[in-house]
């Protein structure tokens, strides 16, 4: 090869690479910058907020939480189809700590009519016999005196219609409480207690009450199928009832000794959050109830309390 032949070789070889180093600046390009974006996205997500308010009755715990929320018209709309999914699972009386207090139950159905919902459904799927937890927990009047609809919760038919999620874990098909899908709004309202098998009742657990397969749960890692069932339906409010706390003998309890009267009450969008604050109320930690990590993976929320914006209140 002469300098002529040579020296265009050399000028065609260093064109060659020229257009291949930015053909790959080029791909790398929109990978750098969606991977900028994610992080930008990240950063600029805003923390879960969780109001911790106490030392007040429950109807007045929750008006004086909802407002830092940005009070219930932030939730409802007018015209809005409401659920709410109280735990009514026990034929307990309030004062016994296995149900949800029925004061705020009526609170919330009052405060979601007043906010311009068109409808405002309560039910739960109980564990004893329906109609005796609907009336002893004292929730059923309540309710209906608020203005909401009553429905059951035990009757499989026409109540529970068939479903599927491809991201469970476990329960990759769940038969579902028609209440839940067919509202626009849910608010979840559990009470806090001990639990002899999921080690806590809270938010994420109360979502047992949603779907018929409570055996299936029971025999197929309980904890993943409690995370896994509220992928069905996420509830858009959380309100945990802890102004009495079943510390023992949970879920239903045994003797008087077993609940004692916190009064707090803990709301938050995030579900996730929202257990994971209910931890320190009942003295768990976070290693003790496996299915806030479960949730928090499948995006249910956080379990990093260093991220939260915590408001605390008094009532």
């Amino acid at each position: 090869m002469d300098r002529r032949e040579f020296l265009k070789s050399a000028a065609i070889a260093g064109a060659a690479a020229t257009i291949k180093l930015n053909a790959r600046a080029q791909d790398a390009a929109p990978a750098e910058d969606a991977a900028k974006a994610v992080a930008a996205d990240e950063s600029a997500a805003p923390a879960p907020v969780v109001v911790a308010v106490r030392n007040g009755e429950p109807a007045e715990m929750f008006r004086k939480g909802i407002e830092e929320l940005g009070g219930m018209k932030a939730f409802v709309k007018p015209g809005q189809k409401v659920t709410v999914k109280p735990n009514i699972g026990w034929d307990r009386t309030p004062e016994q700590g296995a149900n949800t207090d029925p004061t705020l139950v009526a609170e919330i159905v009052r405060q979601a009519i007043a906010a311009g919902a068109a409808s405002v459904t309560v039910f739960d799927r109980t564990c004893n016999e329906w109609t005796r937890c609907y009336k002893n927990s004292g929730i059923e009047d309540a309710a209906k005196e608020a203005g909401a609809q009553v429905v059951p919760g035990n009757d499989e038919n026409p109540w529970y219609v068939d479903r599927t999620c491809d991201q469970a874990v476990k329960m990759k098909s769940a038969k579902v409480h028609k209440a839940l899908l067919e509202a626009d709004v849910v608010i979840n309202v559990p009470v806090l207690k001990n639990h002899g098998g999921a080690k806590m009742t809270a938010a994420m657990k109360n979502w047992m009450g949603v779907v018929w397969d409570r055996q299936f749960m029971h025999r197929n890692d309980l904890p993943q199928c409690i995370a896994d069932s509220i992928l069905y339906r996420k509830p858009d409010l959380n309100v945990i009832d802890a102004y009495r706390v079943m510390t023992a003998n949970g879920p239903r309890g045994a003797v008087e000794a077993d609940v004692s009267v916190r009064k707090y009450q803990i709301l938050s969008r995030d579900i996730v959050a929202a257990d994971t604050m209910a931890l320190k109320v009942i003295g768990y930690e976070l290693s003790q109830v496996p299915y806030l990590k479960m949730g928090e993976k499948h995006g249910l929320g956080s379990a990093d309390e260093s991220k939260f914006d915590i408001k605390r209140i008094e009532a």
